[in-house]
């Protein structure tokens, strides 16, 4: 028969069709192997690579023009051929190759049935001398044993595997052999176990492993040693996978190892690095998790930050402050169950997620107490304080009253049905949540700190307020919509207008907006910082003439702290005076209290710096913050403005107020002059006068008037202290 390279038969003679029992049309295009017994089913296959091999060697690249027959024959090679109805037969096999001018290739083989041809002597030892060739060069130690259990035979590589000495084996003691191959075994009993298993059943064939005492990992292969169809005897296979074995569990391991630098990794990209608590993204994806479908239970966000941490490590370093951070992490932890989240979102500020508890309230009261306790840092006794927002929804989330020492404030509790929505219907997401808490946590900190609040809906409407004012007062900014008005200060000895304060106004929509809202909107948003620059330019401008016609005058502008924090205030005023042409000597820099509170040394320089150049700075509101007169001789001020909530006490003129006169008196033994604010009927006006207040402000003079009006409001100053001197009796009190 010819097959092709890739093993199809294409074509067979008559013989072919009578030995194994195929017809031609059964034979023509299919696979060779069908006509092998099983184990010679490759051979042929190898016959016609080893003939190909030949037929290259002897010939030349080209040297083929037309089909020849390559004189490439092998030694007719013996295999057994299998018929149609499953008999086995022994067989010779020789082949030839054909090889195209293509370059195609086909083996013609010729089969011979030897089934009666005594086999001599010589082609046994032949046959034996190429098995004992095969089985000595494969790398496997092979063992064959009869049906009745005897050893067979056995090659090289399983006498060196398995370490048996020669004459052991020469023995033919095979149960002394089976005794020091078990001696090697980790589980002989395993061993044993599968030989008895394969012997009863001698058709089976078997895969395991052998581990033996040395560590070495040895694969154990079993299968049926058959002739002509009958089992006389099993073949054993034993190869050597140690190293393949040390590669794999290494592999394993570092499989493992990946694994779990994979899950540190994982943890860390969910906890803080700093103090081991769970980070945003895990807080986010929690809460969002118990945001998702119906809210059968309370969901509450306590939002927190640490009160006024920054002097923590401006004062002690931020190591200090790092050992702050992880303390309260701590503490935080003890103050929920286990279940619950704690986290920190970065900085000072924590987070803290309750899910189906019935006691938020109690758990943001027992946060705000667990910081009263002192904390110790390198020697250093620290009293923390935080200010934190409480927003929950689902549930029946409860209201909280004032719970004495933490601060606490009445909130109006959330409600939520079918998920999480509000009664009203709204949808409320993590988003939402986390805003609401933050917005109670900023109402905590407006209403003095170191409490907790819980959200209110009239809290939302205050943050919008705010942010639209702020943002109304940019776009005026923007627009120089700021205007300064005028208000006139008498000089109770001279019985004249000596100074006029500017200040800003804000007219909005037609409407006056009160400075005691805008003010505070502008610090906050640093715009105070331009407000500031514009009334002091203004006012150097317009007032000008006014300040020129008596060196005594003098104008009056209101600084913020802000303002001061900036490093070249001091340069930028100097620079408005002298761009202007007013005398420095001429202004006055009015300061609150608040700007000392913090011993702050720049700010400190900064008023100096001005004094130094001949600008005064008086300190306003006195009385309202926490300075001492006693602590008046160490400030950079010349005068002190008396607030008038301590004038609001004048009602007639016949109290009797020591602290007015202790005021008064404490200011003018310390060189300062004395200005009272807020003076609105002639009672009180004779009542300072007669204690020597020096100068006098409020409607009774004038109130703040645009500069168009000034000169009318300054005729009018001058007329009421005139009247006022003169309807004074002196000496009297």
């Amino acid at each position: 028969m010819v097959v092709a390279e890739d093993g199809t038969i294409t074509m067979v003679n008559t013989a072919a069709e009578r030995m194994f029992g195929y017809s031609r049309g059964e034979l023509v295009g299919s696979d060779h192997r069908m006509l092998l017994a099983e184990g010679f089913r490759d051979g042929l296959q190898r016959l016609f690579f080893s003939l190909r091999r030949e037929a290259h060697g002897g010939a030349g690249a080209g040297a083929v023009a037309q089909d020849v027959a390559a004189n490439a024959d092998l030694v007719p090679v013996e295999a057994y051929g299998l018929r149609a109805d499953g008999t086995e037969f022994p067989a010779e096999v020789a082949g030839s190759v054909l090889v195209t001018a293509e370059g195609t290739a086909s083996m013609i083989a010729a089969v011979r049935d030897t089934s009666h041809r005594p086999e001599s002597d010589d082609s046994l030892r032949e046959a034996m001398s190429l098995l004992t060739a095969t089985l000595e060069s494969t790398a496997d130690g092979i063992l064959v044993v009869s049906s009745a259990g005897e050893i067979a035979g056995v090659n090289n590589q399983f006498v060196s595997m398995w370490g048996i000495p020669r004459e052991l084996l020469a023995t033919r003691d095979d149960e002394a052999v089976m005794a020091f191959v078990l001696d090697q075994l980790q589980d002989p009993a395993q061993f044993v176990g599968k030989v008895v298993a394969l012997y009863a059943d001698p058709a089976a064939e078997s895969h395991d492993v052998l581990n033996f005492r040395d560590g070495r990992t040895i694969e154990r292969y079993s299968r049926p040693q058959k002739v002509a169809d009958q089992v006389v005897g099993r073949v054993w296979s034993f190869r050597d996978v140690t190293a393949a074995k040390v590669a794999q569990d290494r592999i394993t391991r570092a499989m493992a190892d990946l694994a779990e630098q994979s899950a540190q990794l994982t943890a860390l990209a969910f906890r803080d690095g700093l103090t081991g608590l769970s980070n945003r993204q895990h807080f986010n994806d929690r809460l969002a998790g118990a945001l998702a479908g119906p809210l059968v239970t309370a969901v509450d966000v306590l939002l927190l930050d640490l009160d006024d941490f920054k002097e923590v490590n401006d004062i002690l370093g931020h190591h200090a402050g790092d050992q702050m951070l992880i303390e309260v992490g701590r503490r935080l932890r003890t103050c929920v169950r286990p279940d619950d989240v704690v986290a920190r979102l970065g900085g000072d500020e924590f987070v803290v997620l309750l899910v189906g508890s019935q006691e938020p309230g109690a758990i943001a009261a027992r946060i705000v107490d667990s910081l009263r306790v002192p904390v110790w840092i390198d020697g250093t006794m620290l009293r923390p304080s935080l200010s934190l927002g409480l927003a929950s929804i689902g549930g029946n989330t409860e209201n909280i009253g004032n719970t004495g020492n933490t601060g606490a404030t009445d909130g109006a509790g959330e409600s939520a049905t079918g998920g999480a929505a509000e009664a009203g219907g709204t949808a409320v997401d993590a988003s939402e949540l986390l805003r609401r808490a933050d917005v109670a946590m900023y109402a905590a900190k407006a209403a003095g700190k170191n409490r907790y609040m819980r959200f209110r809906p009239e809290m939302m409407k205050a943050l919008v307020d705010r942010n639209d004012l702020e943002a109304g007062l940019r776009l005026a900014v923007d627009n120089g919509q700021i205007a300064v008005h005028y208000q006139p200060i008498v000089s109770a000895g001279r019985g004249t207008v000596t100074k006029v304060e500017a200040l800003a106004r804000w007219v909005r929509e037609g409407t006056l907006v009160p400075p005691k809202q805008f003010i505070p909107a502008a610090e906050r948003s640093g715009l105070i910082v331009e407000i500031g620059t514009e009334v002091l330019l203004r006012g150097c401008t317009e007032l000008k003439p006014w300040l020129l016609e008596d060196r005594s005058r003098s104008l009056a502008v209101n600084v913020s702290g802000v303002q001061l924090q900036h490093g070249d205030f001091a340069e930028l005023v100097l620079a408005v005076t002298e761009s202007c042409g007013v005398d420095p000597h001429q202004l006055v820099v009015e300061v609150t209290e608040s700007v000392f509170f913090e011993d702050d040394c720049h700010v400190i320089q900064q008023l100096v710096s001005l004094r130094r150049a001949g600008v005064r700075v008086a300190l306003d509101d006195f009385g309202t913050g926490f300075s001492s007169l006693g602590r008046l001789q160490g400030l950079p001020v010349d005068t002190l403005k008396i607030d008038q909530s301590f004038v609001s006490m004048i009602h007639d003129g016949t109290e009797q107020l020591p602290i007015l006169n202790a005021m008064i008196s404490m200011a003018h033994g310390l060189g300062l002059t004395v200005t009272a604010e807020g003076v609105e009927s002639a009672a009180q006006a004779g009542y300072l006068m007669n204690l020597d207040c020096d100068s006098l402000q409020g409607f009774l003079f004038s109130g703040p008037q645009p500069q168009a009006e000034l000169r009318p409001a300054l005729d009018q100053a001058a007329r009421a202290i005139t009247a006022l001197r003169g309807a004074r009796v002196p000496g009297s009190r």
